[in-house]
């Protein structure tokens, strides 16, 4: 049987910035990067944001091949099975992609590269990979292949786990005895045992409960409808939500749904009602650049530039505060805890390179984050912290990011079952009646 023919990728400075480890995800086949993304990268090397640190270690792994040359010859890559890899200079391609497209940037130059290589290796397949929509569509109408970099793309979001099951009970009598008892042995109610803290519906005849198997006990327990710092849950999904942010014995929790769930709220009343367990209650979400524009450019010192992008969290903090009379201490202790910065909101950037030992740390919009970026929030824990990540996976703010590619999926994907993690995914709309209307209707 012959051997699979061996392809070339090209990856363009978005895949680069995406994973900076994406030379070793090509197994067998060859990966060549062209001199316009090192020239790109450039750019990229100073500064503290993740894409910053994505270029260094990218150019970091390039200083390790560097005994070879890496612009006239292919370098064998590390490790067992791996192919070639070698930087590209060559833009002559026979067609130029800037007269093409009518300008003279760096995609265009990507694309001359590619061209060339295609034209010099006609009997290898020549792939361009880029997180970039436009640029694929361009490469197409050169007739270039080009495709996604899905290294840590999920497969399919259908199996992607809602963290809650509505199930009829086959004895509706276990009902009872689980409201007697608070809890059962899963067998007397399960088919078979379930995923770590999984939330359920059951229901047996006229009766239903609300219940999660704790896998610390083996055993399915009742849920009750907890109150969290005036904050009451209004349907079954929020009250397995807010029960995830309130259990000591789950450290990781992620809350995905739509816009007006109550994702942000849930997870905000929840670390206020446990302050006196923890140091700090720290919030944070990603900044989207406007324009691809760092907050320094912004004018004002920086709790002026950041206050824009934290609006919502401020707005959900208000509502909480709100649930109270001025006068009565719950109302002032909010403000307190601001002042006296318990309660602390930052920007997602000034927590990285931090070990966060005893606190909640809740990162909102967790959607625009990517796999590595959600992996560098989590590996910043220390002892007695607990994490909670809410967002929508379908509605994502940064270009190079979509439902399957984003750190959210990719961490509801990965950690599902885990005993220290517990998922919710929150369906019904809570904001309004109005809001409802316009998300079901328009």
């Amino acid at each position: 049987m012959p051997e699979p023919q061996r392809k070339i990728f090209v990856l363009d400075t978005s895949v680069i910035l995406h994973d900076f480890n994406a030379l070793q995800n090509f197994q067998e086949h060859d990966v060549a990067i062209p001199i316009t993304v090192l020239e790109e990268l450039d750019q990229f090397k100073k500064g503290n944001s993740v894409l910053n640190l994505q270029a260094r270690e990218f150019i970091r792994q390039l200083d390790k091949l560097s005994d070879h040359n890496m612009l006239h010859e292919w370098i064998p890559l590390d490790g067992p099975s791996r192919g070639k890899f070698r930087v590209l200079t060559d833009e002559n391609g026979g067609i130029d992609a800037s007269e093409i497209f009518g300008a003279r940037k760096a995609d265009h130059r990507i694309l001359n590269t590619v061209l060339s290589l295609s034209r010099s290796q006609p009997d290898r397949p020549v792939i361009l990979v880029s997180k970039d929509i436009n640029l694929r569509l361009k490469a197409r109408a050169l007739n270039l292949p080009a495709e996604d970099y899905d290294a840590v793309k999920i497969k399919d979001l259908s199996h992607l786990p809602r963290g809650k099951d509505e199930l009829e009970v086959a004895d509706p009598a276990a009902i009872d005895r689980l409201y007697q008892e608070e809890s059962l042995p899963f067998e007397a109610i399960l088919p078979e045992r379930p995923p770590s803290n999984h939330y359920y519906i059951l229901r047996g005849g006229s009766k239903s409960a609300l219940a999660y198997y704790n896998p610390r006990t083996d055993r399915v327990e009742r849920v009750v409808k907890p109150l969290a710092y005036g904050i009451s849950p209004r349907n079954a999904e929020q009250t397995f939500a807010l029960h995830a942010v309130l259990n000591p014995d789950v450290l990781l929790v992620t809350l995905s749904g739509a816009a007006g769930t109550g994702k942000t709220l849930l997870a905000l009343a929840g670390a206020m009602e446990q302050r006196r367990h923890f140091r700090q209650i720290y919030l944070a979400r990603p900044i989207v650049p406007l324009s691809n524009r760092d907050i320094g450019f912004l004018p004002g010192d920086i709790q002026s530039k950041i206050n824009p992008f934290m609006q919502p969290l401020w707005d959900n903090l208000g509502i909480i505060k709100n649930q109270f009379d001025e006068k009565e201490r719950e109302y002032r202790k909010v403000d307190e805890m601001v002042e006296t910065e318990k309660l602390h909101i930052v920007p997602l950037a000034y927590i990285r390179g931090r070990s966060l030992s005893n606190v909640i740390f809740i990162v909102d919009e967790a959607q625009n984050l990517t796999p590595h970026e959600v992996k560098t929030i989590i590996t910043r824990a220390g002892e007695r912290t607990k994490i909670i990540l809410t967002g929508d996976i379908f509605q994502i703010d940064t270009p190079y990011l979509d439902a399957s590619s984003n750190g959210l999926s990719y961490l509801i994907d990965r950690v599902r079952g885990n005993p220290l993690y517990a998922h919710v995914n929150l369906e019904k709309g809570e904001r309004s009646a109005l809001a409802n209307l316009a998300s079901t209707m328009l």
